[in-house]
This record gives C-alpha cells, sequence and structure tokens, in this order.
C-alpha cells in the first residue's frame, strides 16, 4: 500500500523509523515533510497528507509530531479524514476496527523504536467492523455534510 506521511521537525526521527518500518511490512511511504529537525509549523505538513486522503488519493496516512495532538487537530479539519492519536497497539486496532480511521497520529517523542512497530502492526492489520460502527460512523460524516 502507498502510505503518506509527514512530521514536524519533533516528528522527524520518529518519521524517519517509521518510514524504514512501513518498508519492511511492504508498504511504499510517499515522505511529504519535513526533511530534518529544523523547527517548522506542523499544519503545513499535516495538510498535506490529509489531502490525499480527503480526496481518496490514498486510503491510509500517518502524521507524526512530538504528542500527535496538533497533527490529528489539523487532520481532523478534512472532511473525509478520521485522524486518530494513538500511543499503543490497543488503541491502533480499536481506531481501525470501531472508528474506521485513516490517519494514524502519532506521538514521535512518546514512542520508543518496539512501540512504533507494535502500533505499526496492528494498524495496519486491523479491519473495520461495521455492523453498530458503521452508524456511528455516519453520523461523523453526518456533520460535514452541507
Amino acid at each position: 500500500m502507498i502510505v503518506p506521511i509527514a512530521s514536524d521537525h519533533a516528528g522527524f526521527k520518529a518519521k524517519e523509523l517509521t518510514k524504514k518500518m512501513l518498508k519492511d511490512m511492504g508498504h511504499m511511504p510517499v515522505d511529504f515533510g519535513t526533511h530534518s529537525e529544523d523547527s517548522v509549523d506542523y499544519p503545513d505538513f499535516a495538510i498535506q497528507v490529509a489531502e490525499k486522503i480527503n480526496t481518496g488519493e490514498h486510503e491510509m496516512g500517518i502524521l507524526v509530531c512530538g504528542s500527535g495532538q496538533g497533527m490529528c487537530m489539523t487532520a481532523n479539519k478534512y472532511p473525509k479524514v478520521r485522524g486518530a492519536l494513538v500511543y499503543s497497539p490497543e488503541v491502533a486496532k480499536l481506531t481501525r476496527t470501531h472508528n474506521n480511521a485513516n490517519i494514524l497520529c502519532l506521538p514521535g517523542r512518546q514512542l520508543s523504536a518496539d512501540q512504533l512497530k507494535e502500533i505499526l502492526e496492528s494498524w495496519f492489520s486491523s479491519d473495520f467492523e461495521g455492523g453498530r460502527h458503521e452508524r456511528r460512523i455516519k453520523k461523523i460524516k453526518s456533520l460535514t455534510d452541507q
């Protein structure tokens, strides 16, 4: 799967590690920056990935910043994005199976390499369950349908 990915300066190191892990899992990360630890504004990078998901060009994306929260807030401004701040494999699974999340937002400064790997494995091996959860996703979607 092609996976658009971006970070700010605080998430740069974790993004680089995540890209390697994605490749090892058989995915193709497409890096939208940033490309160093020089200070940048996270919305500039979050919007690039969120737009790819919102238009349907790609199915799932990843955003990384220090806490994951700024990227998540920005991504969720897009009507077809369901960004999820994930900090454990269990949460990764639930955001996919129950919420059909399509952007994984990671707290880069908070996770070890082992934790990142476990989260990615859980996220990419989990599918939306539908059923009662579909009704809830439709209610979320109705908030942006005008």
